[in-house]
Formats: C-alpha cells, sequence, structure tokens
C-alpha cells in the first residue's frame, strides 16, 4: 500500500486537487503496478507564511512584490 504525501502552499482549487490525487493515485498503479484502491494520498497544505526559501517566507516575498508593483 504506498502512501503518497505532498505539502504544498494553500490556495488551490477543490478541482486541482482532486485532479493532482488522480495523477498520483496513477502514477503509482503505472509506475509498480499498486492497485489503485490501495493508493493513500495525504495532501498538506500550509499558509505562505509557514515555507520559506532564502531566509524569507513566500508570504514576504509576495508582499515585497505586491510593494513594487502598486
Amino acid at each position: 500500500m504506498p502512501i503518497i504525501e505532498v505539502n504544498m502552499l494553500e490556495g488551490r482549487s477543490a478541482d486541482d486537487k482532486e485532479r493532482l490525487i488522480e495523477a498520483l493515485t496513477d502514477a503509482a498503479f503505472n509506475s509498480i503496478g499498486a492497485p489503485r484502491e490501495s493508493v493513500r494520498i495525504i495532501l498538506r497544505e500550509m499558509p505562505a507564511g509557514h515555507f520559506a526559501v532564502g531566509g524569507r517566507s513566500f508570504a514576504a516575498k509576495a508582499a515585497a512584490e505586491v510593494g513594487t508593483k502598486g
């Protein structure tokens, strides 16, 4: 029973998440022959302020981009 965990920033639509779940399930089935009903998908969404790269959160980067455009 494969368990696939995905961490991603929040904000995607329910339809987007369903497509991702379907694609990941297909990938497990096609690559390792896992029965579809045995595939488990865990989606974890996090706010942009809880994910950072290079010492700055994605929320801070987005705010800085808006500040330079406005």
